[in-house]
Order: C-alpha cells, then sequence, then structure tokens
C-alpha cells in the first residue's frame, strides 16, 4: 500500500492465490485489501471457493504465464510466492514477462534462496547446494514434489533481477527476518 499507493480507482490483479486456507498467510493481499471491488485475483488452480469468503473480488482460473487479460489491464499487478514454482529461469521470464505486459506497475515477492531456512520444507542449508544436490537430497529423504524445478526454483536477488527486461528497472527490497534478507520484493514500472 505504501509503496504502490493504489486509488480506489486503480484496477489491481494478483496472480496466485490459493484454494488453501489453513496457512495464516494464505490470500493475506485478498483480505486486508480495502477496494475488494476493484480486485481480480487469479490462480492455476480452482479457487471458486473464495469467492464466498470474497464476494466483491472476481476469481479468474488461468495459467500465469498465459492471462486471459489485455495488454495494460491491470494499474498494478501483484504476486507473492508464486515465482519460484513456474519452473525455471525460461518460465519465470516468460512469467514475469506476462505480468509486465497486462500491468502497468508490479509489485513481486518471492523468497531469498541465501535465507538459511527454506520456508517450502522448512530444511537449512541444503538449497545452497547447487540444485541437482539439492533436489537429490529432497527426493532421498521422500519430498519429491519439492525436489522437481517446476514446483520449487529459488532465487538470488540478483537472479530475480536479472529475469526483467533490460528496458525494466526494478526496486530491489531484500525483507528481512532475524536480520536476515529472508524474501527479495521487486516492483516498478512496466
Amino acid at each position: 500500500m505504501e509503496v504502490m499507493a493504489p486509488t480506489p480507482a486503480c484496477r489491481i490483479l494478483d496472480v496466485g492465490v490459493t484454494p488453501d486456507q489453513t496457512l495464516i498467510d494464505s490470500n493475506f493481499f485478498e483480505r486486508f485489501y480495502p477496494y475488494k471491488n476493484r480486485l481480480v485475483a487469479t490462480s492455476i488452480e480452482d479457487v471458486s471457493s473464495l469467492e464466498r469468503e470474497y464476494p466483491d473480488c472476481v476469481f479468474v482460473q488461468a495459467d500465469g504465464e498465459m492471462l486471459p487479460f489485455v495488454d495494460d489491464a491491470f494499474d498494478i499487478v501483484f504476486c507473492s510466492a508464486v515465482l519460484e514454482h513456474v519452473g525455471d529461469h525460461t518460465h519465470q521470464r516468460a512469467f514475469i514477462g506476462e505480468l509486465l505486459r497486462v500491468g502497468k506497475k508490479f509489485f513481486i515477492i518471492t523468497p531469498n534462496r541465501l535465507f538459511p531456512i527454506e520456508f517450502h520444507t522448512f530444511l537449512p542449508f541444503i538449497h545452497w547446494l547447487p540444485q541437482p544436490i539439492h533436489q537429490a537430497i529432497l527426493r532421498f529423504i521422500g519430498l519429491e514434489f519439492w525436489s522437481r524445478t517446476e514446483n520449487l526454483n529459488l532465487l538470488t536477488p540478483g537472479e530475480l533481477i536479472d529475469l526483467f527486461p533490460p528496458d525494466v528497472k526494478p526496486c530491489l527490497y531484500k525483507y528481512r527476518l532475524f536480520g536476515m534478507p529472508s524474501n527479495s520484493v521487486v516492483w516498478g514500472n512496466c
């Protein structure tokens, strides 16, 4: 709210809502955003169950790499904790390109690979190893889902910035947890 300063007239797209309401931070944007009638939320999953909880929001099931919206359809595109789940760097770059296509401004949050604890598995340090070794360890300990690049591909802040086209200059903020940068936040104009 502080960085993007949306007005009641702004159209907002939230890419990556979840039908899972068990976590306290699930769909926090929909919960707290004051102008819900200006909010469109997408997910690759069926999130029609959220329509009862947030009746003023519009929910659209869509793939983040092929959003069903015209260019510049939204004033702001918001995306939290999704980028690390879209695949390799080629898919991540395409995903960001699609967010930039449909929005005039963007605000993206993703976990920082350099933080000592990996938030999906809650395991320390092994995600610092080269990706093939990290994935082999995850498979060995029974975390097959998280061992696949299409389900978990963490980024350092520098790798995140490198995914943007050269003509887009994102601002980078490193959110800190216990004094260490746990999440990377980027925003700017498309």
